[in-house]
């Protein structure tokens, strides 16, 4: 599933305010989808509540296997989000 549309799919919750998904290495699968979330404030959904989102209406392999919360999406001037700089950030993580 390109990322978007599970963008699309996690800015159905109520207390994401803004979302990016981009595909991180895995071992088993090759690559498997993670998620960076911006939480409303005043929200507090888990990691575990937010891959619920997802399991409910995806086939396993589509489903994120990874949340990350962040304070901010990375965009462009035009509202583009710059996910090669949220795949340096996993990088740099990992």
């Amino acid at each position: 599933m390109p990322p978007a549309e599970l963008k699309g799919l996690l800015l159905t919750h109520p207390a994401i305010a803004d979302s990016a998904v981009i595909g991180i290495e895995d071992e088993e699968s090759g690559k498997v989808p993670k998620a960076f979330i911006v939480i409303r404030k005043g929200e507090a959904p888990t990691a575990e509540e937010i891959m619920e989102i997802v399991a409910g209406q995806l086939a396993t392999f589509k489903q994120i296997r990874q949340v990350q919360f962040a304070d901010s999406i990375p965009k462009n001037a035009s509202g583009k989000i710059l996910r090669r700089v949220l795949i340096k950030q996993e990088r740099e993580t990992s």
